[in-house]
């Protein structure tokens, strides 16, 4: 495999420099292994700012002449997928509510900033300082109410204020075309969730939750219908009709599809285990057991982890 196009594992860990170095540098006895010509580089920093410029620095020398042979062949192509899956970590020790790993997480997050902002910065089309104060204005001038005469006592009006800015931003005059400005690359939940929203902004929407769940209904109906002529490419239209309308009940009982979905599927693992665990307990395996003896044990599953 190519250094550009391999495991970027090595990256999302946070290369040879997150795990050696720091075993080395948290043992006092072991800072003399380290080249001295960097010694400034091997002690934490207490402000913001240089802890941020520390970060920077080494990402510089890594790609630099004489840095990290596959540091220095990485481009923001091949390295795009680490940005998602950092921040899917981060958000799996959100839900775990592990503050130390959210910390690291945070920090790989950070790295992929650094590593983007320095590959730009190579090629003069921006940099790490660009990043932060191009972010920096967009706050403030999504802030109004904050930093102008501008008032906003209510969240929803603070929402308000902040899409009617973005909208003048973008110089965006229809929903249509705040509908085709959400990223195709969402999670297709997410997706469909952002464009339901942006919709109903406009007024297309249904009355009542009993409206979206008559609408799941009909798209079950239909997507039987289609199983019965066995068409896949109707199948495949009529699945995504029906999973667009769950969403959309989901948007209405104000809960995250994802979340859910997500929490779901941790759930029958959970069961699963359980499933399989009482099995083997039993001297059996799951393949050998009829349907009504793994249901059976299902329910079991059900109640033992009720609540979890």
């Amino acid at each position: 495999m190519s250094a550009e196009t391999g495991d970027n594992s090595f990256l999302r860990g946070g290369g040879i420099g997150s795990g050696a170095m720091s075993a080395k540098m948290g043992n006092n006895s072991g800072v003399n292994e380290l080249n001295p010509e960097f010694a400034r580089l091997y002690e934490a920093r207490q402000e913001a700012g240089d802890a941020v410029e520390r970060l920077a620095e080494i990402m510089r020398i890594l790609r630099g002449e004489g840095g990290c042979p596959w540091d220095m062949v990485q481009t923001h192509e091949s390295i795009k997928q680490c940005l998602i899956e950092e921040a899917y970590e981060a958000k799996e020790a959100i839900e775990r509510g592990d503050m130390d790993n959210l910390e690291e997480e945070m920090g790989d997050v950070l790295l992929q900033v650094v590593f983007h902002g320095e590959m730009a910065s190579e090629n003069s089309i921006f940099n790490l300082t660009s990043i932060v104060n191009r972010v920096s204005d967009k706050l403030i001038r999504r802030h109004p109410h904050i930093f102008s005469k501008e008032s906003a006592k209510t969240i929803d009006k603070v929402i308000e204020k902040w899409e009617n800015v973005k909208r003048q931003e973008k110089g965006v005059l229809m929903y249509s075309e705040l509908l085709n400005s959400i990223p195709i690359a969402l999670p297709s939940l997410t997706r469909s969730f952002k464009v339901q929203a942006k919709a109903a902004e406009a007024g297309f929407d249904w009355e009542s939750v009993d409206g979206a769940f008559k609408k799941v209904e009909e798209e079950t109906a239909e997507l039987l219908d289609a199983c019965r002529d066995g068409e896949k490419a109707r199948l495949k239209d009529e699945l995504g009709d029906l999973l667009f309308s769950v969403v959309n009940v989901a948007r209405f009982i104000g809960v995250d599809p994802e979340d859910a979905l997500s929490g779901a599927s941790r759930k029958f693992i959970e069961r699963f285990t359980f499933v399989e665990n009482t099995a083997l307990g039993i001297g059996k395996e799951l393949k050998d057991m009829t349907f009504d003896e793994l249901d059976e044990l299902w329910e079991k599953a059900k109640q033992s982890l009720a609540g979890t």
